[in-house]
C-alpha cells in the first residue's frame, strides 16, 4: 500500500506540473493577444492615398507653387447594397507659363523629375497612356495594379488663337455641368476655348469647376431662376417675390459651390429674367463682385440683359441653342446657324448641353471654324 501511495503522489505532482505549464502557456498566450497585439496594416486606399500626397506636394514644390495641382478620386459603379470601391486617384498638373504665354519648360521638367524621385521611391511602374489634346497623360501601378493617374495639362488659353481684329467671333457656352464628371471629361478631350456653366450645389460643382479653371476654360455659375411652369427644376432657385436680402443670400451660396466663375448665366429662367423686379435685385451683386451676365434667353419677354446693363454689368444674350432637338442631325444645322450668325453680325454666342450627340457635333465641327474664318472665343469676349 505504501508503495501505491508513493505512485499515486508522484502522478498527481505530474499531473499538477503539467496543469500550470499548460494555465501558464494559455496565459501567455492571452498575454500576447492582448498586450502585443500590433496595429493593423492601413488599408491598401490610405496606402494609395498616402502616395497620392507625396506626388501633390512633390509638383507643387517642384514648381516653386507656380503649378496647378489637384487631385479626384476615381470608384467603381456603385453595386446596390454595396459601399463604394476605390479604384484609384486622378493627378491633375497644369504647367505653369512663362510671360510670354508659353509652356515653362524648365518647370515642366522639374515636376517630371520630382514625380520620378516619389515613384521610385515606392516601386511604382510607370505606364504611357493616350491622353487629349494638350494633356500627357500616364499611369503608376503598384503590384501591377493601377493607383495614380497623372494628367499634365497645358491651359487652352496658351495655345489658343489670337484674335484677329474684326473677324467674326463665335463664342460655344456649355451648360449643366456639376453631376457627372464623364460628361467633363469628354468635354475636356476637345480642346477648343469653350466656357463651361456649372450647375451649383451638385456633387461635382467644385471639382468640375475647379479642374474646368486647371484646364483654362472660361467657368460660369449656371444660375437657377423660376420658369414659368412654375415647377423648380432645382432645390434653390431665384424666384419673383425675393427681397434683396434674400437674393443675395442665395446667390453668394451658389457662387460659393462653383469656384473661379467669371461670369453668371440663367439655367431656366422664363419666370425669373422676365420680372424686372428680381433682375434689379440681382445684378447689383454681379456688379460687386466684377460678373459678367450671360442671357440664355429661354423667354422672348426677358429684361435679364437691360437691367444688367442699368446696373453698370457687361451683358450678352444668346444668339442660338444648339441642342434643343437632340439628334446630330439638328444640330449640325444649328452649328451651321450659328457660324452664320458670327458672320453676318460679327459675333455669336450659342449654347449648347453635354448630350453625347451634342459632343459629337462639337467634335466633327469644331475643327472647321478656323476655316470658316471665325474665331473661337469665351463668352467673356463677347459681353459690352
Amino acid at each position: 500500500m505504501k508503495r501505491g501511495s508513493n505512485g499515486l503522489s508522484h502522478y498527481a505532482a505530474h499531473f499538477t506540473s503539467l496543469h500550470f505549464l499548460i494555465l501558464f502557456l494559455l496565459a501567455v498566450a492571452l498575454f500576447c493577444a492582448v498586450g502585443c497585439k500590433k496595429k493593423p496594416a492601413p488599408s491598401t486606399a490610405a496606402v494609395i492615398r498616402g502616395v497620392t500626397r507625396e506626388f501633390v506636394f512633390a509638383a507643387h514644390n517642384a514648381s516653386e507653387g507656380r503649378a496647378e495641382v489637384g487631385m479626384r478620386p476615381e470608384y467603381a459603379p456603385r453595386q446596390p447594397g454595396k459601399p463604394q470601391s476605390f479604384i484609384a486617384d486622378h493627378i491633375y498638373i497644369t504647367v505653369p507659363l512663362t510671360p510670354a504665354g508659353t509652356p515653362d519648360r524648365s518647370a515642366l521638367d522639374a515636376i517630371e523629375k520630382e514625380l520620378t524621385r516619389v515613384a521610385e521611391f515606392h516601386h511604382l511602374r510607370r505606364v504611357a497612356r493616350q491622353g487629349a489634346p494638350g494633356t500627357e497623360r500616364f499611369d503608376y501601378l503598384m503590384n501591377g495594379k493601377r493607383t495614380q493617374s497623372i494628367h499634365l495639362i497645358t491651359p487652352i488659353a496658351a495655345s489658343s488663337a489670337v484674335v484677329v481684329p474684326r473677324r467674326p467671333r463665335l463664342a460655344i457656352v456649355i451648360d449643366d455641368l456639376g453631376n457627372d464628371h464623364a460628361q467633363a471629361d469628354a468635354l475636356f478631350r476637345l480642346s477648343y476655348p469653350l466656357t463651361f456653366s456649372v450647375l451649383p450645389d451638385l456633387p461635382g460643382s467644385s471639382e468640375i469647376a475647379e479642374e474646368a479653371h486647371r484646364r483654362g476654360y472660361q467657368v460660369l455659375l449656371h444660375l437657377p431662376m423660376a420658369s414659368t411652369a412654375g415647377e423648380k427644376d432645382e432645390r434653390v432657385e431665384l424666384h419673383p417675390g425675393m427681397d434683396a436680402n434674400s437674393v443675395g443670400k442665395t446667390f453668394a451660396a451658389m457662387l460659393e459651390t462653383v469656384p473661379y466663375a467669371s461670369g453668371v448665366n440663367n439655367h431656366e429662367g422664363s419666370l425669373g429674367t422676365s420680372n424686372l423686379a428680381l433682375m434689379n435685385e440681382l445684378m447689383p451683386f454681379l456688379h460687386q463682385r466684377n460678373l459678367f451676365f450671360i442671357d440664355s434667353r429661354t423667354t422672348a419677354a426677358t429684361v435679364a440683359e437691360t437691367a444688367a446693363h442699368s446696373a453698370g454689368v457687361p451683358a450678352t444674350s444668346r444668339n442660338v441653342f444648339l441642342d434643343d432637338e437632340q439628334s446630330a442631325g439638328a444640330i449640325r444645322k444649328q452649328f451651321a446657324l450659328a457660324l452664320r450668325d458670327a458672320r453676318e453680325k460679327g459675333s455669336a454666342l450659342a449654347i449648347g448641353h453635354p448630350h453625347p450627340e451634342t459632343l459629337q457635333v462639337l467634335a466633327e465641327m469644331l475643327p472647321e471654324v478656323e476655316r470658316q474664318g471665325v474665331t473661337l472665343v469665351y463668352a467673356s469676349d463677347l459681353v459690352r
